[in-house]
């Protein structure tokens, strides 16, 4: 999904997949902005198991995602990328 905000797009996405009845589906999200805690939390709510931003994450995000057995993977750009949790 997109949309100016990030946490607006991740909202969208979401809200499209609970209507779908597609939450708890295997996957993953994948931003282009920064990741930051409340991503995180959103994400892990709704048991989305990994999470991937082309930036590093914030210290918050990755305590909680390695709470939540979440992965969380930044910088990822070509060729590359660096998994935290």
């Amino acid at each position: 999904m997109e949309d100016v905000g990030r946490h607006n797009a991740l909202d969208k996405l979401i809200g499209k997949l609970a209507l779908a009845n597609e939450l708890g589906q295997p996957g993953f999200v994948v931003m282009t902005s920064r990741t930051s805690y409340e991503l995180v939390r959103k994400c892990a709510r709704v048991g989305i198991a990994a999470l991937t931003t082309i930036s590093a994450p914030t210290s918050l995000a990755l305590q909680l995602a390695d709470e939540a057995g979440m992965q969380l993977w930044g910088f990822c750009r070509p060729p590359s990328a660096v998994r935290y949790v």
